[in-house]
């Protein structure tokens, strides 16, 4: 998968990093290659805690099983 992200410059010297396509997708680092590494970890995180929040909704259904996928 390709996304883009954006990286601003703080006042306090941080890069932050930020996945607009992803709400609440944000990370930093102390330079733009350490920003670019956490954002990308924080992706892969943002996707498996919407794959829990949706599990958990599966598992509450009687008449659904999951399968797992990798993509």
């Amino acid at each position: 998968m390709i996304f883009h992200i954006t990286l601003s410059k703080q006042q306090d010297g941080w890069i932050v990093a930020e996945c607009p396509a992803l709400a609440g997708c944000v990370s930093q680092g102390t330079d733009e290659k350490e920003a670019i590494d956490n954002i990308k970890e924080a992706i892969t995180a943002w996707f498996w805690a919407e794959d829990q929040k949706a599990v958990e909704k599966i598992n509450k259904k009687r008449n659904s099983s999951s399968i797992i996928v990798s993509v």
